[in-house]
C-alpha cells in the first residue's frame, strides 16, 4: 500500500510564490516517477510536472519557466515550487506516484491566486 501526503497549499497574490511538498510512504519501490497534477473547477485533471527515478523532467507549457519540480529520493519527498503564480494556477494540485505501472494519488491541496 502507498500513502501520499500533500502540504504547502494556500492562497497567494498573484506574482508570488508557493512550494508545495509531498511526502510517499509504504511500499515504494526504487524506480517510480513522482508529479503532480492539477483541477480547476469544471476542467479535466491535468499534468503540472513529473520526474523520473532518472531526474528527466517534463512540464506543462503553461508552466515552464515558473515552475520547478525536484525530489528527494532518500526521504522518499517530491517538491513542487511555483513562482510569478497567476490567477489561471487556481486549482486543486494532486502529488501523484506512478510505479509497477499503477497510479498513486494524494487528497489534493488547493492553491488559489487572487488579490
Amino acid at each position: 500500500q502507498v500513502h501520499l501526503m500533500e502540504s504547502g497549499g494556500g492562497l497567494v497574490q498573484p506574482g508570488g510564490s508557493l512550494t508545495l511538498s509531498c511526502a510517499a510512504s509504504g511500499n515504494i519501490f526504487d524506480m517510480n516517477a513522482k508529479g503532480w497534477f492539477r483541477q480547476a473547477p469544471g476542467k479535466a485533471r491535468e499534468l503540472v510536472a513529473t520526474m523520473s527515478d532518472a531526474g528527466i523532467t517534463k512540464y506543462a507549457d503553461s508552466v515552464q519557466g515558473r515552475f520547478f519540480i525536484s525530489r528527494n529520493n532518500a526521504q522518499n519527498t517530491v517538491y513542487l515550487q511555483m513562482n510569478n503564480l497567476k490567477p489561471e494556477d487556481t486549482a486543486v494540485y494532486y502529488c501523484n506516484l506512478y510505479q509497477a505501472y499503477q497510479d498513486y494519488w494524494g487528497q489534493g491541496t488547493q492553491v488559489t491566486v487572487s488579490s
